[in-house]
């Protein structure tokens, strides 16, 4: 009966038509992935509008540092999704056991690293990203707290991973739910109530981190598949763990890159001052929730590709990654007008000040206008990672998207005409337009070279 039940959160995507099992598995991911942001939404929002905005600036500045260190390890659960779904839609269920324990003690080596990282390293790298006096000693105290969450949040995301390799998209998002509303309610509790400021925001979301992360390694532990979770066969398989980190590290390191460029826009962006710094952190945090919504369809793409490609049924490759595309950009153009329509109400969410919502409104209108190519730069890269190649998309974002900003941020920015918040923003859209177009040309090389090898016509 319990296998039964548990089937139902499958979805079969080596067969029928693509887009509606698409949207059926984008679907909750993207709410989930929403409420997941939410953890840090409430964070900002609470401060914003209970502790003022030097608190603003010092939960939002921190959030390109956050994910410049997490990518790395976050990356490693996406060769777990590659690999188990591989393993999933080739029916090989001792290699599918095998990658789900080696990705849990990846997940729980990977969070400990990053706790003594975040601990020790958090005002050393904020000194280095110049933030300012007045924001920097509440920024460390937030970080050196939010980093004791990691080992919970490492296991929820990997866990997450693996059931979205069989399509099981919903109960992460009914676990998200449940840590989300005690995430708010604990913001609210220890802001207002107990005045603990950014350190009480800091503290609920690793509370709600750690019930999010109990209820998904439950859900594991209870499964009767090939992904059951035994804590007794944790431990590292070599070469599953070759093949994880294959796929994983240069995903990874793609994300840091990306961070890394981000950390030097914010870094660019501190020199401005306190006021354009919470007006930056409330846009970008308003942004996420886009940028979440289509990046739903890049994990769809992931392993829709990775199961068709594990089972043989090559043609279909290219069907996920059209369906994919017309899905990111119809949710990237609906969604980002609508938040630049709406851009001042949602900056009031974050902020009393005008001056603060008029500036986040200008990066709204450089980046969310724009932000279906991000979109469809991203399903392009999944596509690639689920058909093997993790290097190539690594090297191709290292070259269109995180050089091109660089080289404007350290050349033509520098003069006093285009040192603005402006021509910041605008290098996004312009680096996503470019590595798509790079991606697309190597997915044709690459699909050339897969055709010829699988004697396809």
């Amino acid at each position: 009966m319990r296998s039964q039940n548990n089937k139902k959160y499958e979805i079969d995507m080596c067969s029928g038509k693509i887009v509606g099992k698409m949207l059926m598995f984008a679907l909750p991911l993207m709410i989930s992935s929403i409420l997941q942001l939410l953890f840090n939404a409430a964070d900002i929002i609470v401060v914003g509008r209970f502790a003022g905005d030097n608190s603003l600036a010092a939960v939002g500045s921190t959030s390109s540092l956050v994910n410049m260190l997490t990518n790395v390890f976050l990356g490693l659960s996406v060769g777990a999704n590659v690999m188990v779904a591989r393993y999933i839609g080739a029916g090989r269920d001792d290699e599918t056991s095998a990658t789900v324990h080696t990705a849990v003690t990846l997940a729980l080596i990977s969070g400990l690293i990053l706790t003594i990282i975040g601990g020790l390293g958090a005002r050393r790298i904020l000194t280095w990203m110049g933030s300012p006096d007045e924001v920097i000693g509440l920024s460390t105290l937030y970080l050196r707290i939010f980093f004791l969450g990691m080992i919970p949040n490492m296991l929820y995301n990997f866990g997450a991973a693996i059931l979205r390799s069989v399509g099981d998209t919903r109960r992460p998002l009914y676990y998200l739910f449940a840590a989300g509303i005690i995430n708010v309610i604990l913001n609210l509790i220890f802001v207002i109530v107990f005045k603990m400021d950014v350190a009480g925001v800091a503290l609920a979301t690793i509370i709600s981190q750690t019930i999010s992360a109990v209820l998904v390694v439950r859900c594991l532990i209870l499964e009767k598949r090939a992904i059951r979770l035994d804590i007794h066969k944790l431990g590292i398989d070599k070469n599953i763990c070759r093949d994880i980190l294959k796929i994983g590290l240069p995903s990874g390191f793609q994300g840091l890159l990306f961070s890394m460029s981000n950390v030097i826009i914010q870094a660019s962006v501190n020199s401005f001052g306190a006021t354009v710094i919470a007006a930056n952190s409330a846009a970008a945090n308003i942004e996420g929730f886009v940028w979440v919504s289509m990046n739903a369809f890049h994990q769809a793409a992931i392993t829709f590709t990775g199961q068709n490609y594990g089972a043989g049924k090559l043609k279909r490759v290219p069907l996920v990654m059209r369906d994919a595309l017309i899905c990111v950009i119809v949710t990237g153009v609906v969604l980002g007008r609508t938040v630049y329509f709406f851009g001042i109400p949602l900056m009031g969410l974050y902020t009393t000040s005008a001056e603060v919502a008029s500036l986040g409104l200008e990066r709204i209108k450089w980046v969310c206008g724009m932000y279906a190519l991000c979109g469809m730069m991203d399903v392009m890269v999944g596509v690639l990672r689920g058909v093997g190649y993790s290097v190539l998309p690594m090297i191709v974002s290292l070259v269109g998207a995180c050089g091109l900003r660089l080289l404007w941020i350290f050349t033509l920015f520098q003069t006093e005409t285009f040192h603005k918040p402006m021509y910041l923003y605008v290098t996004y859209p312009v680096s996503w337009a470019v590595t798509f177009i790079m991606h697309v040309i190597c997915f044709v090389i690459v699909w050339k070279k897969i055709k010829a090898t699988h004697n396809m016509e």
